[in-house]
């Protein structure tokens, strides 16, 4: 499929899922000429002929003027290039757009979690494999399917250059969904990342029959854990009291429109994680997002100060059951509450 012109093209989205598909929904509906690419050639033909993402969105018909591409050279004719790509393979998709653009283009992701064995973040990955200087990451409680249903939503799209951020709040004005400015491009992406453990944590305690009452807890705790990891890598505090920390983990460990807040509720009904993720049809973030934070929370000396992740972990690779993982979290000692957080 031959790309458009850079003259006709304002945006466009790299990933096929149910978000990258939803953001390149909401601009075409906004007026604005995107190129959404997907992987797949049967994908990218029943976009463009029926309208419809099956796999993905099956419950919903996208705009007739979305138009989908297994061409990544359509990259290299957009101002803007949202990445919208799965943690573990976005480093090598990254590495193909990378041959197209330019670096004068917006280049910005969506994708939350961290590359399995070097614990990088996206951004990271994209000054890596790419000439682009202008790079951000768009963060915040955005489940797709309400999205898609027209329900309002907010995000934040953290860059450290101001015309990035401008960029991409003029690209999304007037939408429904209301992205905020932030400069805090570490705790941006770690907070997207991060919630995704604690998602699962909350699954697992909805699923063991549980109430409001312990999900509060752990949400709160496991929101101290996130600062905890997350300002020990520079991180600023005050992002997690925004759409990038608290706003996206109370979406995100109470909807069972979230993946991985259903992985920990089938872990507590006993089910196996292959089966669980064979269920759920798409990518997870918070399985190897645990691995990854489990894994540095070590190196940096932390894990001790992170007992709810330890505790997915040790679920997910350590063959505990979720029985046994409560009953060590509920038997750890407690202190005072804001303890940890005061020297930061």
């Amino acid at each position: 499929m031959t790309p458009p012109a850079a003259k006709d093209l304002d945006v466009a989205v790299v990933g096929g899922g149910s978000f990258g598909t939803t953001l390149a929904s909401l601009l075409t509906e906004q007026g604005k000429h995107v190129r959404l690419w997907v992987r797949r050639g049967e994908v990218a033909r029943e976009i463009n002929k029926q309208h419809t993402n099956s796999r993905y969105l099956p419950d919903f018909k996208l705009p007739s003027k979305l138009k989908a591409t297994c061409d990544l050279e359509a990259a290299a004719n957009a101002p803007v290039v949202i990445m919208v790509v799965p943690s573990k393979a976005f480093r090598e998709v990254a590495n193909q757009v990378g041959t197209f653009i330019r670096g004068d283009q917006v280049l910005v992701h969506a994708t939350k979690g961290l590359e399995r064995g070097t614990f990088k973040r996206m951004s990271e990955i994209l000054r890596e494999e790419t000439c682009s200087l202008k790079i951000g990451a768009i963060s915040g409680p955005n489940l797709a399917v309400e999205i898609m249903r027209g329900n309002p939503a907010g995000a934040v799209i953290a860059s450290h250059y101001r015309e990035v951020i401008q960029d991409v709040q003029e690209l999304f004005a007037g939408s429904r969904m209301r992205m905020y400015g932030g400069r805090d491009v570490v705790g941006t992406e770690l907070g997207g990342a991060f919630k995704n453990i604690v998602a699962m944590a909350t699954g697992v305690s909805d699923g063991m029959g549980f109430g409001d009452n312990t999900r509060a807890l752990v949400m709160t705790r496991g929101l101290t854990e996130m600062v905890r990891f997350s300002t020990a890598l520079g991180a600023n505090i005050l992002t997690f009291g925004g759409l990038a920390g608290i706003g996206d983990m109370m979406a995100t460990c109470s909807s069972p429109l979230s993946r991985n807040y259903r992985v920990g509720s089938g872990l507590a009904q006993g089910k196996k994680l292959e089966k669980i993720i064979g269920e759920l049809g798409q990518v997870a973030e918070g399985v190897p997002t645990t691995e990854a934070v489990y894994s540095q929370a070590a190196d940096l000396g932390l894990e001790e100060e992170l007992p709810i992740v330890c505790a997915v972990y040790g679920i997910l690779y350590g063959g505990k059951t979720t029985v046994e993982a409560l009953t060590e979290l509920m038997s750890i000692p407690v202190g005072d509450e804001l303890a940890a957080l005061r020297s930061r």
